[in-house]
């Protein structure tokens, strides 16, 4: 199967950056498409950020476009999330998630693998 594993969150001040990891490991050919996910208190789970494995495109969300980059290195299967002027309303719980041939790649509801969350608090 595919197992996701997130590292790196932590806390901030408003402004400071952050650099979230993502270990994946098990079945390629059951993911093309991994993705950041975050939420935030009281509200859904809501795309961040998407990469397709294949050709390295990106797909990222109105609220943190110019501020947060999705990157991956191959050779060792990490995702990564740099977040860079990050705001208190950035604040919950980071989610990397994998799934193939998404049609949404942005909503939660598309993927069937997810990691257990990296906490993110800015203040």
């Amino acid at each position: 199967d595919v197992q996701l594993l997130e590292s790196g969150g932590g806390s901030v001040q408003a402004g400071g950056s952050l650099k979230l990891s993502c270990q994946a490991s098990g079945y390629t050919y059951k993911r093309n498409c991994m993705g950041w996910f975050r939420q935030r208190p009281g509200k859904d789970r809501e795309g961040v950020a998407v990469l397709w494995i294949g050709g390295a495109q990106t797909t990222y969300a109105d609220s943190v476009k110019g501020r947060f980059i999705i990157t991956r290195d191959k050779a060792r299967d990490l995702v990564y999330l740099q977040m860079n002027g990050l705001q208190p309303e950035d604040t919950g719980v980071y989610y990397c998630a994998a799934d193939l041939l998404l049609m949404r790649p942005l909503e939660a509801s598309e993927y069937n693998y997810w990691g257990q969350g990296t906490q993110v608090t800015v203040s």
